[in-house]
């Protein structure tokens, strides 16, 4: 991710600007696969309350059966988890769905999945754009399919401006 003055950045702190149930919540952010006791000792020296792990788009695109692509992240993770009762995040993006649910980390109930569904110059589709949150195939997984106007979808109770990203500090 192109981020002025995050280049070569392990970890940084500050506060959760996007509304998931951990909104507001003072958070280490951690970009990449770092060792699991060092990421707790950040949170517990930084005083932190929430954990958002793949921060900076760092986790990388995995097949969903890559079990050693996704082993480290999963074992760094669930670490987190296991050892704290507070709210861990995984920014992913949607085509790693399907491998996060084969990792077992949604059983977790502190555990928030981000699912990243990148959609650039939104604003240009129109008023009657739609989002449809489909299955993969006809009727493989899901009860049916969920089609959400995009111009709704836009609601400003959940937008967060880019200028809410700016004040992290970098901390490694």
């Amino acid at each position: 991710m192109n981020r002025a003055g995050h280049e070569e950045v392990s970890f940084f702190i500050g506060t959760e600007v996007e509304h998931t149930p951990a909104f507001g919540l003072r958070t280490l952010f951690v970009v990449g696969v770092q060792d699991p006791q060092i990421v707790l000792q950040e949170f517990d020296n930084n005083s932190c309350e929430h954990i958002y792990f793949g921060a900076n788009q760092s986790f990388p695109a995995l097949d969903k059966n890559d079990g050693e692509g996704w082993r480290d992240w999963e074992w760094m993770i669930r670490s987190c988890l296991e050892q704290r009762p507070n709210y861990c995040t995984l920014d992913l993006d949607h085509a790693q769905a399907e491998g996060l649910l084969e990792s077992g980390l949604v059983e977790f109930h502190n555990f928030i999945p981000m699912i990243s569904v990148k959609l650039p110059y939104i604003r240009q589709f129109g008023y009657h754009a739609t989002l449809k949150i489909d299955d993969r195939d006809f009727a493989a997984t899901n009860p049916g399919v969920w089609c959400h106007s995009l111009h709704d979808l836009q609601n400003s109770k959940v937008f967060t401006d880019w200028s809410k990203y700016t004040k992290d500090e970098v901390i490694k």
